[in-house]
């Protein structure tokens, strides 16, 4: 019967890296999404503000967005996730 062994050191280091890497590049993307979308509104704002059309950058760049942040703070797959997935497709 073989044991289980967890991740090392060197691995979780690596995947804490990289998380902190996806958290902080999520906070540029939203810095930048939030400061774009201003200026857009307010350029609708002094044209006129008539239709409404920075709707659809907002809208648009959200779902990448939204996206974003789903893919940062979604758990990571795990050998446990695969092996049960496995055993379902197996039965």
């Amino acid at each position: 019967m073989s044991e289980s062994i967890g991740p090392t050191e060197d691995d979780l280091r690596q995947r804490a890296i990289k998380r902190v890497k996806a958290k902080r590049d999520l906070k540029g993307h939203l810095l930048i999404y939030v400061c774009v979308n201003v200026l857009l509104i307010g350029i609708w704002y002094i044209t006129g503000a008539g239709f409404f059309w920075p709707l659809f950058v907002l809208f648009g760049w959200g779902i990448g967005v939204v996206m974003n942040i789903w893919d940062v703070y979604t758990p990571e797959t795990t050998e446990e996730k695969i092996a049960k997935e496995m055993d379902r497709l197996r039965s």
